[in-house]
């Protein structure tokens, strides 16, 4: 069930409707939905505001996870998702998602304003493990301040065998080591 705080288009409002809201500074966007202009942006409400883009069969990973737990202030232009089923999904819903063909552990999945969203931790793995600058930036910001975090997912990551372990490994250490605030990038 979505929050009564979340409006989507064509729900309750019609999107002139919201539009005009928003206009008024009545309401404000929030992933694909708006919240009351003086409603607290929580992760419930970032997490529900994808509902219509993830229904019940995917869950939000990566730089999406990332967004729904805090870590970045804006949702990312494409969502990144996996399947949060067993089975495989043979049409994927949008073009404005980045799909992985495979399978979330249920233990790495949480429900979060009715959305599968991936665990902290299992988000804080993927992330490292991918490399680029954005997914870097996420990690780093997801573990600022998350000592247990941290430990957690290079407890994990020195467990298995996974595709760029070592370089995630590299970087979670940087994020817990003397250096880490002068290597943590600065939020506003």
């Amino acid at each position: 069930m979505a929050s009564p705080f979340l409006y989507y288009a064509d729900d309750r409002l019609s999107l002139a409707e919201l539009s005009a809201a928003r206009l008024d500074g009545d309401v404000v966007e929030l992933g694909d939905a708006y919240i009351p202009a003086d409603a607290v942006e929580t992760a419930a409400l970032r997490a529900g505001s994808l509902l219509g883009l993830l229904g019940e069969l995917l869950a939000a990973t990566h730089v999406s996870a990332a967004w729904i737990h805090g870590a970045l202030p804006e949702p990312p232009a494409r969502h990144t998702v996996q399947r949060a089923v067993a089975r495989r999904i043979h049409h994927i819903p949008s073009h404005r998602i980045v799909y992985r063909d495979l399978a979330v552990d249920p233990g790495d999945l949480q429900r979060i304003g009715s959305v599968w969203v991936t665990t902290p931790v299992r988000t804080l793995v993927d992330l490292a493990r991918v490399g680029d600058a954005d997914h870097t930036r996420a990690a780093r910001l997801l573990a600022q301040g998350r000592p247990d975090l941290v430990d957690e997912a290079l407890t994990r990551l020195e467990r298995g065998a996974l595709p760029y372990k070592r370089a995630a490994i590299a970087l979670l250490k940087s994020c817990t080591g003397p250096d880490a605030e002068a290597t943590a990038p600065m939020t506003m």
